[in-house]
């Protein structure tokens, strides 16, 4: 007959195996970019100045890469982080930057990053073409820069190691994430403390800002939701109107109509 301490160590055994095995995850492959040259859509986002929280969002499509911008549809409003602007791209510039973005400033990323998945609180949209989260009561973007998660949507009960003290709560924010899109900004790599979960949006109001993200009107996003294709490689273009028009040319951006 085996003895009861011996049948405690082998469930104690079984026990921790399960543990390690859960938390224990495979590396997931660093996320490849693909760089805005082959990119056939733009969200474009410009704003007055590196101050200003409210701004215009354009959209644009072109038929090839060698192709001309042509404007899509009407312009409309959108809010943005409560500081304004802050350089959040490594394109090379004709002025040194000011305003750098850091985790927790309140600035919306200034520069261009890709458009790559959407969230929201219902069944995905038959028209929508991105990857489509629905968020669940422990989904969450992490914000905690020690964290191995930072700047990544997770289930935490499903990612096995639950190692940040802070995240968003994303199904509990509504109507802002009622509906949403990431924006991979600080995403090629993941760099510690230089910002995350920057999103595309539903806004509280015309007059509220966000803490880093761009909102728009639901209308509008639901817009963006028929509108991208995950096989064009849309990007945002986020920029003053000033550098927009500076950088026009050398970056290949879309003419302000």
């Amino acid at each position: 007959m085996i003895e009861m301490k011996t049948i405690s160590a082998i469930l104690l055994a079984l026990v921790s195996l399960v543990t390690a095995s859960a938390q224990d995850k495979t590396p997931e492959a660093a996320a490849v970019k693909v760089p805005f040259a082959k990119s056939l859509q733009s969200v474009v986002v410009t704003t007055k100045d590196w101050d200003a929280t409210t701004g215009t969002a354009r959209l644009y499509e072109r038929k090839n890469v060698s192709a001309d911008w042509k404007m899509v549809g009407e312009s409309f409003p959108v809010v943005i982080g409560r500081s304004g602007l802050a350089w959040g791209d490594e394109l090379p510039r004709q002025t040194p930057a000011t305003k750098i973005k850091r985790e927790g400033d309140g600035s919306a990323p200034a520069g261009i990053f890709p458009l790559t998945a959407t969230f929201g609180k219902s069944s995905k949209p038959e028209a929508l073409e991105l990857p489509y989260t629905k968020l669940a009561e422990f989904t969450e973007c992490v914000d905690d820069a020690r964290s191995s998660f930072y700047n990544r949507i997770v289930n935490r009960m499903q990612v096995g190691n639950f190692d940040w003290k802070s995240s968003e709560k994303m199904a509990a924010i509504t109507p802002e994430y009622d509906l949403g899109i990431f924006v991979a900004y600080n995403s090629f790599p993941v760099v510690k403390e230089n910002g995350s979960c920057v999103f595309l949006h539903i806004w509280k109001d015309a007059a509220t800002s966000t803490e880093g993200c761009t909102a728009m009107e639901r209308r509008n996003l639901e817009r963006l939701f028929g509108w991208l294709v995950a096989a064009k490689n849309p990007y945002l273009i986020q920029l003053t109107e000033d550098d927009h028009n500076n950088y026009r040319k050398s970056w290949k951006l879309p003419k302000l109509k």
